[in-house]
């Protein structure tokens, strides 16, 4: 489908409130030389740095996030940007804070905007270090008008949001469904599960009757945490600002840990990472399903490089849950878009936030995810719907699940993607069974949260 070209209107709701305070800011540093205001008198939130009118902006993306920034280039040509890339902090990987820990010490070079892979960086992004202002400003305390926050997806701030005070922008949701290929469900005459429960029977039936064929992969740290025990509700990851809890014991985590290893076994969740050459080797037109995140429609079967299945046969179920209970599936990334209160253009970092998160040219022509810009989200999916690639209840399903992303995931200053990468995945490929590596990794994750200062429970 051609992309459809639109005028996005919101970008200067307050532009002149933006202006008026850069303009006094220019005076007063004109006289001063130095920063002036406090973070109770700047009407901001925080204590804005000298403002210098059309100063470049430094923006750190990922790869897949290029295109962003070139639709902003596009509409703004007056709006000088530095792009920089960088790994997006995936994987947990801690580099965004560690570069960013780097400029503190130093007092200068941050940048203006960064994006990341994790949900979790507003922990840590929104305190002071080594006697710097925190690096993320605040976005509610009079810089953005709350009638373009309240635009966002309901939910969709929360894991940016530290004591009521927004510190980021969500890019895109990442709500976990059950994709399915309809063509292999009915020449096999299987039923589409909708609890974990089905999903566990139907692997057995999937491995007598055709092995080979597969209903899904833990061999990503995404995957396994996100996807699975996330999806499923267990406790396994819990915080509040200052404490964090890990609980393999409780029941819903016995029985995800259960179910994963049972799979293994039978041959039905497989070891391969889903972007590995080996899995597209493997299981091109063998997966018969597997749940997963909503960019999978995208960066999974639609990719050339990957599963490139073809139109009219895979479909988004509801998310898998347990028997009995309510809806509760997982979100894997939704990255975030975070804005520096060290800037020395507040204008542009605002014009350019709106944008990515909201504007059409970007959120629904180009972008790969659902958007957390709830207009945004309504189209993008609206269009994936009509493009006649997905079958059945593709969009009521995948945005059903956009209001039923579990509530009891923690957001701590650390991921639980590097201690799955470093104890389960090598103890998987070791012969291990999940059972026999989640003290180890429960472990893991307890040394990580007692490093971050956290109070175990």
């Amino acid at each position: 489908m051609a992309p459809q070209q639109r005028r996005f209107t919101r970008l200067s709701r307050s532009a002149a409130l933006i202006a008026t305070a850069a303009t006094a800011l220019l005076v007063l540093s004109a006289c001063s030389g130095s920063s002036t205001g406090t973070a109770t008198d700047s009407g901001l939130g925080f204590t804005p740095a000298d403002q210098v009118a059309d100063s470049a902006i430094t923006v750190w993306v990922d790869a897949a996030r290029e295109p962003a920034v070139a639709a902003f280039e596009k509409k703004y040509p007056n709006i000088k940007v530095n792009k920089e890339t960088y790994d997006g902090n995936a994987g947990g990987s801690g580099s965004f804070q560690t570069k960013i820990s780097l400029f503190d010490q130093s007092g200068e070079g941050w940048p203006d905007v960064v994006w990341s892979t994790q949900t979790n960086d507003a922990s840590w992004a929104s305190k002071e270090n080594n006697g710097q202002q925190a690096f993320a400003a605040p976005l509610n305390k009079g810089w953005f008008d709350q009638s373009f926050l309240d635009g966002f997806s309901k939910g969709a701030l929360d894991p940016v949001t530290v004591d009521g005070t927004v510190y980021g922008l969500r890019n895109d949701l990442a709500q976990v469904v059950f994709w399915y290929d309809q063509s292999l469900f009915t020449q096999f005459g299987y039923q589409i599960p909708q609890t974990w429960e089905d999903y566990a029977a139907l692997s057995d039936k999937l491995a007598a009757e055709h092995p080979g064929y597969i209903l899904g992969s833990v061999g990503d740290s995404f995957v396994g945490t996100y996807v699975y025990y996330y999806g499923a509700q267990a406790p396994i990851f819990q915080s509040t600002a200052s404490t964090f809890s890990s609980n393999f014991d409780d029941p819903k985590s016995q029985k995800m840990t259960d179910l994963i290893d049972h799979m293994l076994k039978n041959g039905t969740l497989v070891q391969d990472s889903v972007f590995s050459a080996d899995f597209v080797k493997k299981y091109q037109g063998k997966v018969l399903g597997m749940p997963g995140p909503v960019w999978y429609t995208g960066a999974i079967f639609q990719s050339k490089d990957s599963l490139n299945v073809p139109a009219g046969q895979i479909g988004a179920g509801v998310p898998l849950h347990w028997n009995g209970d309510s809806i509760g599936t997982g979100n894997v990334g939704g990255g975030v878009w975070y804005a520096s209160s060290h800037t020395k253009n507040l204008e542009a970092v605002k014009t350019f936030l709106q944008f990515v998160t909201s504007a059409d040219e970007y959120q629904v022509d180009l972008a790969p995810g659902y958007p957390a810009y709830a207009s945004a989200a309504q189209k993008w999916i609206a269009k994936q719907a009509s493009g006649g690639y997905f079958v059945g209840d593709f969009e009521k399903n995948v945005t059903d699940a956009a209001g039923e992303i579990w509530s009891g995931w923690g957001y701590p200053s650390f991921s639980p993607e590097t201690a799955y990468a470093k104890v389960v995945v090598p103890g998987l490929a070791a012969g291990k069974t999940l059972a026999s590596l989640t003290s180890d990794w429960k472990t893991e994750m307890v040394n990580e949260a007692k490093v971050q200062g956290y109070t175990i429970q």
